[in-house]
């Protein structure tokens, strides 16, 4: 969301063609600790910007419950104590929406952690 709403990540361009150009309309999910995460790292302008888009529907924010954060930090926790490495609770939410919802289909620029989760069937992401 950053690369998308920041016109000077060098990611934005790629981004933005996989959202305005796609043949069939993009159906894309995401998690409140992901737009949080985004609207912390981006400027107040860019930043109201996201938080209206994802007011406006054009993204679907998946809810999850206090229980919920018990398998994100079993799933946390796995993946931390790998070397060099650390699943952030914006990642465990999105491996728990995967998780949960089948989608694995991921736009992200994090490729390094992304290429290695694999969700408990050995099932990993697909990174656009």
């Amino acid at each position: 969301m950053v690369a998308l709403f920041h016109q000077g990540d060098r990611f934005h361009t790629h981004f933005r063609r996989l959202i305005v150009e796609s043949p069939e309309p993009i159906r894309m999910h995401t998690t409140w600790p992901c737009i949080v995460e985004a609207s912390h790292l981006l400027g107040p302008r860019h930043r109201l910007a996201l938080l209206k888009w994802v007011g406006h529907g054009a993204v679907q924010v998946f809810p999850f419950d206090a229980p919920d954060v018990l398998e994100m930090c079993m799933w946390m926790e796995q993946y931390t104590q790998q070397p060099r490495t650390e699943m952030d609770l914006a990642d465990g939410s999105l491996y728990w929406l995967a998780y949960e919802s089948g989608v694995t289909q991921i736009l992200t620029t994090d490729v390094r952690d992304f290429s290695r989760y694999r969700l408990p069937d050995g099932r990993g992401f697909e990174i656009l």
